[in-house]
């Protein structure tokens, strides 16, 4: 019995040519994949909804800016308010929403206190979103003591 052999003849070199038939067949297959799946992917159902008398969806939570002057003075949406005024409107803001965010914007002189109050009159209204505002540093080399 006699077993055959494929002879390389002399040249005992490797094949340098990339065979390109398997590469060109996946690329095929995945051209008509694409073709096929294209159109499922843009396509919409035209529909003539039903118009109804319902209410509107609810709108997203809303923002009460309050400002504080560092004579003592408070702002609600630039309006002068006292506390008792403010806490009032906290209160039927937390009753409309309790998503009713509240943003302090203060000046730097103004004590501590004040605002803690301001922030306290919110929390006691049931209002849980509080944003202090504040402006970034002027200058490029600031650093944070």
């Amino acid at each position: 019995m006699s077993f055959g052999r494929f002879d390389q003849g002399d040249e005992g070199e490797a094949m340098s040519d990339i065979n390109m038939t398997p590469l060109i067949d996946v690329m095929l297959v995945l051209l008509v994949i694409f073709i096929i799946t294209a159109p499922l992917l843009t396509g919409s159902l035209k529909l003539d909804l039903p118009k109804v008398d319902a209410p509107a969806a609810q709108q997203p939570p809303g923002v009460l800016h309050v400002g504080l002057r560092k004579d003592g003075q408070l702002f609600l949406a630039d309006q002068a308010v006292t506390l008792a005024q403010l806490a009032s409107r906290f209160a039927a803001a937390a009753q409309q929403s309790d998503k009713t965010e509240v943003h302090i914007s203060a000046d730097a002189a103004v004590p501590y206190g004040d605002v803690a109050r301001v922030m306290g009159a919110a929390q006691a209204a049931g209002l849980r979103r509080i944003g202090l505002i504040t402006q970034p540093p002027t200058g490029a080399a600031s650093a944070v003591h």
